[in-house]
C-alpha cells in the first residue's frame, strides 16, 4: 500500500473509530493506538498537500454530538490537548515553553486527569444558566436538565467568601465513580443489556440519556479545572481554581504548582502508583503554564493550545499465551466469548480469563490459538487483550478464532441483535443457560424476593426436572420451607412481577414505567409498537422485544398460569386511585420554596397525575409550580417565553387537594 492510499485508509478507520467511542462509546482500540494512527496520518498529509481534506479526522476535535440535544455554540472553542505517552516528550513541551516564553521563568500547574466527558458550565449571578458537552469543540450539546441532576455541580454558589464574577464559564469533566460504574452494570447485567466497557463510556452515555430522572440514579460525579470570563479573580490559574473551590466548586485537591522539571516528574511519578487508589478513573496527567499572560503569550494551534499537555499514564500490562476461547450465555440469550489464557500476574491479582466482548472485537484483534497477547485491566480492574505481543513470533498452529454462528449449548443459528454489537441465541424458551439464568432472576431480591431459593438449588431442581420454567415455583410441594417462601411472593406488586419475567431489556426501571402506564398485564399485552413508543422512557428496543414476547404462544401460557398460581398481574387499587390524567401530557417545573409540601412530593404528585417533571424552562414547557423565592433567572426565562406561573395554592386546586 502506498502513502497516498495509507491516507484514504487510515481516515476511514480513524472515522469509525471515532464513532465508536464518541456516539456508540464502545472503543475497540486505545486510546494510545487512536493517537499513534491520527499522527501517522497528519504526517502523510503533511507529505501529501495535494490530498488535503477538511474532512479529514485531523481537521477536527473529536465530536460527541448528539441529536436528540439542542446544539448550541460554545462561546469559546473547548480544543483537546496534545497527549504524549512519555517523559521524554514532557521534556520537549516544557523546553518548548520556555523557548517560547524567551527564557521567562515559569511555573507549571500539574492536575490529574479524569476519564470521563468534558463539559462547559455557565453560569451568571451566581446561578447555573447552561451546561453544554465538548461536541466538535466549537459547538456542543445542551444538557442543562442532565447535569443540574449532579450533586457535586453547585446550582448556586457560595460568595460569603469571595466575590463572584458576574458572569463566567468553568470547565471539567463529567464522569462515573467506580462505585457507581460497578452498581450500573450489576443493574444492565440484571436486565440483560450490553455492559459498559468502562466509567468513560457509563459517563458518556448517562449524560446524553434524554431522562434526566434516569441522570440522577446513575450517581454521576464532576470535577472542574478550568475557568474562563471577562472578570476572573486571579492572574493565575491554579488560584483561580482555588477561588473557584471556594464558591463551591468540586475542584481537585491533588493539583500542585511545580516550579521545575524535576517537580513535575515527581508528580507523575507519585500519582503513575497512587491513582489506583482513587475512586475515580484516571488516565493521565494535565500539565498547564500557569501564569493567564504567558499562556496568552504561547498562544493556540489550529487544535489545542500551546500552553498545555497531556501526559497518557501507560496502563500496566502482561503477556501470556492464549490457549483457547469459550463462549458463555446469558440469562437474555447474549453470547460472550472468554479468552483462556496461561495465569499471569497483572497489577497484583493473577489473571487466566478475560471477556473479549463480542465479534467486533474479535475480529480486530486476529487471535489465533496460541498467541503470545497482551493483556491489561481496564481502569485496573477489568481484565482484557489489547493485542499482540510484538516480541514474539507467532506461526498461529492452532488457526485463526473466529466467532460461533450457532448457540455454543443448544445449536441454534445466533442472530446479530440490531443497533447493537452482540450476538444471542433466539432459542430462549429451550436452551438452558438462559432457562436457568431466568429461573435465578424471578427468585432475585428485585424481583420476587423468594430469598430461600438460590443459584444452587434451582440447579438442582432443574437437572431433577422439577423446574421448566418460573411457574414451576408454585408447584413446590415437598419442602414446606421453600414452598411458605414461594407462597408470599404471590403479594409482590405488579411491577416486580413484570420485571420478574425477564424481557430482554426490561429492567425494573422499564417495568415500573409501563405497569403505571398501561395498569394490568391484558393491557400491555395488547399494546402496539406506536402505544408502547408513547410511553416516556421506551424505545424502539425495548418495544419490539415486548412485542416479540408477547407474540409468543408460550410466553402467553406462562403468564396464565402465574396468574393461575395468584401472582399479582394488575396494579393494586391502592396504586390505581393513586393516578389520575388532570395533568396528562403536561411538562411541568418545579422551582422555589414550597409550605405543603416538599419539592420531591410535589414531584411525586406530578407523576402521579400523568405530568411530566422537567428540570429547565423551554418553549415546551406547560407551567412552572412556583413556590416562595422563585429563582430570578427562571422568572425572566418563563416571562421571556411567555410560560404559566403556577402558584402553590393554585396547583392543589387544579389537581382537586383544596
Amino acid at each position: 500500500m502506498n502513502e497516498r492510499e495509507s491516507i484514504l485508509s487510515l481516515r476511514e478507520q480513524l472515522h469509525r473509530h471515532n464513532y465508536n467511542y464518541y456516539v456508540l462509546n464502545a472503543p475497540v482500540i486505545s486510546d494510545k493506538e487512536f493517537d499513534e494512527m491520527m499522527q501517522l496520518l497528519q504526517t502523510l498529509e503533511e507529505r501529501h498537500p495535494d490530498m488535503a481534506d477538511p474532512n479529514s479526522p485531523t481537521q477536527r476535535v473529536g465530536s460527541d454530538l448528539n441529536d436528540e440535544f439542542q446544539t448550541v455554540p460554545h462561546r469559546r472553542p473547548m480544543l483537546s490537548l496534545a497527549n504524549t505517552y512519555n517523559l521524554e516528550e514532557v521534556r520537549e513541551f516544557y523546553q518548548r515553553v520556555s523557548d517560547g516564553l524567551n527564557g521567562q521563568t515559569f511555573q507549571v500547574c500539574a492536575e490529574l486527569k479524569y476519564d470521563g466527558l468534558s463539559i462547559s458550565l455557565h453560569y451568571k449571578q451566581g446561578q447555573l444558566v447552561q451546561a453544554v458537552t465538548r461536541g466538535d469543540g466549537v459547538q456542543g450539546d445542551d444538557v442543562t436538565a442532565n447535569v443540574r441532576t449532579i450533586r457535586s455541580i453547585p446550582l448556586v454558589l457560595d460568595s460569603s467568601r469571595g466575590e463572584i464574577p458576574e458572569e463566567f464559564e468553568i470547565r471539567g469533566e463529567v464522569l462515573m465513580p467506580w462505585q457507581s460504574f460497578e452498581r450500573l452494570n450489576a443493574e444492565r447485567q440484571e436486565a440483560g443489556e450490553d455492559l459498559f466497557a468502562n466509567p468513560r463510556n457509563a459517563a458518556s452515555g448517562t449524560l446524553k440519556n434524554k431522562d434526566p430522572k434516569v441522570v440522577s440514579r446513575r450517581g454521576l460525579d464532576a470535577y472542574l479545572y478550568y475557568l474562563l470570563g471577562e472578570d476572573i479573580p486571579a492572574t493565575g490559574h491554579y488560584e483561580n481554581m482555588e477561588s473557584a473551590r471556594s464558591w463551591g466548586f468540586q475542584v481537585s485537591r491533588d493539583m500542585k504548582l511545580c516550579n521545575t522539571l524535576e517537580e513535575l516528574w515527581e508528580y507523575i511519578n507519585y500519582w503513575d502508583v497512587h491513582r489506583k487508589e482513587l475512586p475515580v478513573a484516571t488516565d493521565g496527567i494535565v500539565i498547564k503554564v500557569n501564569s493567564l499572560a504567558q499562556q496568552k503569550a504561547l498562544g493556540m494551534t489550529a487544535k489545542s493550545p500551546r500552553w498545555a499537555i497531556a501526559y497518557k499514564f501507560q496502563a500496566e500490562q502482561a503477556s501470556t499465551i492464549l490457549r483457547e476461547v469459550t463462549f458463555q450465555v446469558g440469562r437474555t440469550g447474549v453470547v460472550t466469548p472468554v479468552a483462556n489464557m496461561d495465569s499471569v500476574l497483572l497489577s497484583g491479582t493473577m489473571v487466566h480469563r478475560a471477556t473479549l466482548h463480542n465479534a467486533d472485537v474479535m475480529d480486530t484483534l486476529d487471535l489465533h490459538i496460541g498467541d503470545h497477547v497482551l493483556i491489561e485491566k481496564g481502569g485496573e480492574i477489568i481484565p482484557k487483550i489489547v493485542g499482540k505481543d510484538a516480541g514474539y513470533y507467532d506461526n498461529n498452529m492452532g488457526g485463526k478464532i473466529d466467532f460461533i454462528n450457532r448457540c455454543p449449548v443448544c445449536g441454534t443459528p445466533l442472530v446479530r441483535a440490531q443497533e447493537e454489537a452482540s450476538h444471542y441465541c433466539p432459542n430462549d424458551l429451550h436452551c438452558a443457560p438462559q432457562i436457568i439464568g431466568r429461573l435465578e432472576h424471578f427468585v432475585s431480591r428485585k424481583a420476587m424476593n423468594i430469598n430461600l431459593v438460590g443459584p444452587e438449588l434451582i440447579q438442582q431442581y432443574y437437572r431433577n426436572g422439577m423446574l421448566h420454567d418460573v411457574s414451576d415455583f408454585y408447584r413446590i410441594t415437598h419442602d414446606k420451607k421453600v414452598a411458605d417462601s414461594v407462597a408470599r411472593s404471590v403479594d409482590v406488586p405488579f411491577e416486580r412481577v413484570l420485571f420478574a419475567l425477564g424481557i430482554r431489556f426490561v429492567g425494573e426501571i422499564a417495568a415500573k414505567t409501563l405497569a403505571r402506564k398501561f395498569k394490568n398485564i391484558d393491557s400491555l399485552m395488547s399494546a402496539t409498537a406506536e402505544q408502547l413508543l408513547e410511553t416516556d422512557g421506551i424505545g424502539k428496543v425495548i418495544a419490539e422485544s415486548l412485542i416479540n414476547y408477547f407474540a409468543s404462544e408460550e410466553n402467553r401460557a406462562l403468564i396464565e398460569r402465574l396468574k393461575e398460581a395468584g401472582l399479582q398481574f394488575t396494579l393494586s387499587e391502592e396504586q390505581l386511585s393513586a393516578h389520575s390524567t388532570t395533568l396528562q401530557g403536561q411538562s411541568i417545573v418545579i422551582s422555589g420554596v414550597f409550605a405543603h409540601h416538599s419539592r420531591d412530593e410535589y414531584k411525586r404528585i406530578i407523576e402521579q397525575h400523568g405530568g411530566k417533571n422537567v428540570g429547565s424552562i423551554s418553549g415546551k414547557t406547560s407551567f412552572i409550580l412556583a413556590g416562595d423565592n422563585m429563582g430570578p433567572s427562571k422568572l425572566e426565562k418563563a416571562e421571556k417565553l411567555g410560560v404559566r406561573i403556577v402558584s402553590e395554592d393554585e396547583f392543589l386546586a387544579m389537581i382537586g387537594q383544596e
